[in-house]
């Protein structure tokens, strides 16, 4: 009887150990981590907004999911790569992070993408373009949430060669964004009629464009054509503006945002032509969501601050869903489910594209704008199954 007791006290004690290890082990919250350039070109259309956007999102969802809590971690990627992969590494061990949103730099994107799936934690894309992160390094983890390469360029690049303007200068900033968004405008002219001349890369955060631009003046194209972003966008503008380049060619801003029209004003602004996925001003809806963003930000949101708050609050419905944070299990849910919010309607497909509807825009001129952040008019509606990478393009092995 004694050897009996004994015995059973054994096993309870064992048990328990087991008991106190699972509930050591399970987690006890939510962890979701915003990494982008805070600091440095592409600091205003992402940023600490980008970060408050997150946050904003999960203090509507009520700042827990099944329970556990939800900590927002944040840093600056300082626009490099290695600098946004020693973070997340970081993250994962010792924050037990279960999603990550990756914000501006494709370079740092395409990383974090390999180490998100070493890990099978879910990777939100936002404000990095590189379509190779949905094609050639596609991911089961990945959602390229926002928009890409791919779909800018065939926006504004397809209406302009279409309107007869077929001779492109390319202009793009070196690293990966600015090849892919070469590389897919290139296709896109080409596919219409039109032909490239010539083009010239420039490091990120150039200050003065003056040697790039004499060699798009010599190119004597109809078309110059920004495959850049941000603060080089409008440091291009601005140069392009005063050499004189706007009387002899069109300029194409393959990529545009709300921001970088604040930042050069509408006298410089006006009449550019751009692809985005989201304005403040397109419904009753947007219009909501940008006024509750303004009363904390003092400004408007970029298109990458607005799918910030959408992928986040996504992302929570799916795990309270699931009741759980695995991420094969979120993963399998947000890909089967059409989502739809304030910032677009869609699905996410196989290869881990989000596919919603962009826009073509025009900026607005002076004697447009009826007030503040009033910057922008849509010219077309770009449908997602038409401006995002095809089945019959894809080099993804999960999308065939």
């Amino acid at each position: 009887m004694r050897q009996s007791l004994t015995k059973l006290a054994a096993l309870m004690a064992v048990a328990g150990l087991f008991a106190a290890t699972a509930q050591a082990q399970a987690p006890n919250k939510l962890t979701i981590g915003f990494l982008t350039d805070m600091s440095s070109v592409y600091s205003d259309l992402d940023g600490k907004n980008g970060a408050l956007a997150v946050q904003m999102a999960i203090d509507d969802f009520g700042g827990k999911v099944n329970g556990m809590p939800i900590e927002l971690l944040t840093a600056d990627n300082q626009n490099k790569a290695d600098v946004a992969l020693s973070k997340a590494r970081e993250w994962f061990d010792t924050q037990k992070m279960q999603m990550l949103i990756g914000g501006t730099n494709s370079a740092a994107a395409l990383g974090l993408a390999k180490l998100a799936q070493d890990r099978k934690r879910i990777f939100f894309v936002n404000g990095s373009g590189s379509s190779a992160l949905t094609n050639e390094q596609c991911s089961p983890y990945t959602v390229h949430y926002a928009w890409d390469s791919v779909a800018f360029a065939k926006g504004a690049a397809a209406a302009l060669t279409q309107q007869g303007s077929k001779d492109w200068f390319i202009l793009t900033a070196d690293y990966a964004f600015g090849h892919a968004l070469e590389a897919d405008a290139a296709k896109v002219v080409k596919a219409n009629g039109g032909r490239v001349v010539g083009s010239v890369r420039h490091p990120l955060n150039t200050l003065d464009f003056s040697s790039f631009l004499l060699q798009a003046q010599t190119a004597k194209a109809q078309v110059l054509g920004l495959s850049n972003a941000g603060g080089d966008t409008t440091n291009a503008v601005k140069a392009a503006r005063e050499f004189g380049l706007d009387k002899t060619m069109k300029i194409a801003t393959l990529v545009l945002f709300i921001t970088d029209v604040h930042a050069l004003g509408l006298q410089q602004a006006q009449n550019l032509i751009f692809t985005t996925s989201w304005y403040w001003d397109l419904n009753d809806e947007t219009r909501a969501f940008g006024r509750k963003f303004f009363a904390k930000a003092k400004r408007m949101p970029t298109d990458i601050q607005a799918s910030n708050y959408s992928a986040t609050m996504q992302y929570l419905k799916a795990v309270q869903a699931t009741k759980t944070t695995d991420g094969d299990k979120v993963m399998a849910y947000l890909k089967s489910t059409p989502l739809k919010d304030f910032y677009s309607s869609g699905t996410i497909r196989a290869d881990g594209r989000y596919v919603h509807d962009m826009y073509l825009m025009q900026v607005k001129t002076p004697a447009e704008s009826t007030q503040p952040w009033d910057y922008v008019k849509r010219v077309a509606t770009l449908p997602g199954a038409e401006v995002f990478t095809t089945k019959a393009e894809s080099k993804c092995a999960l999308w065939k």
